[in-house]
């Protein structure tokens, strides 16, 4: 099985950004996490991040063709507004899971509204890079049942 886990804007600014929001752990340590996960469960997992929409959504449409059994997301702010990335997620029938950090319906208001959310299977929210492993956890149970 492999799971594509995109990362959209300031994601790679984990443990330099705005800790008490994000927390105090870096991007690296966010990649690490990720692949003694993928060797526990003997799958792979192939992480991408990018600052910008267009790349987000070439990375998208090559999952298209690449293999891909699943992804999980964080659009970061693309999230709120970019009907772009909406629309490539749509486009392919895998699961996806989103995923954010932070608690973002505790956020400012603009945060509340997900215009990608509609089109993956599920969301995780507010806790912490552990909402990465869970999603990781879910698309296991539900592609294997």
């Amino acid at each position: 099985m492999k799971i594509l886990v995109i990362n959209g804007p300031n994601i790679n600014f984990l443990g330099i950004r705005e800790k008490a929001i994000y927390g105090k752990e870096d991007y690296p340590y966010l990649l690490s996490i990720l692949e003694e996960k993928a060797k526990k469960e003997g799958i792979e997992i192939v992480t991408f991040q990018s600052n910008g929409e267009g790349e987000i959504i070439d990375r998208i449409q090559e999952a298209y063709s690449d293999k891909t059994d699943a992804i999980i997301i964080n659009p970061g702010a693309y999230t709120h507004y970019s009907y772009a990335i909406r629309d490539a997620l749509a486009s392919i029938e895998i699961p996806k899971i989103e995923v954010h950090i932070s608690n973002v319906h505790k956020r400012e208001e603009f945060r509340h509204v997900s215009v990608t959310a509609p089109v993956c299977i599920g969301q995780i929210v507010g806790l912490g890079l552990q909402g990465y492993l869970l999603a990781v956890d879910a698309l296991l149970s539900m592609i294997n049942d």
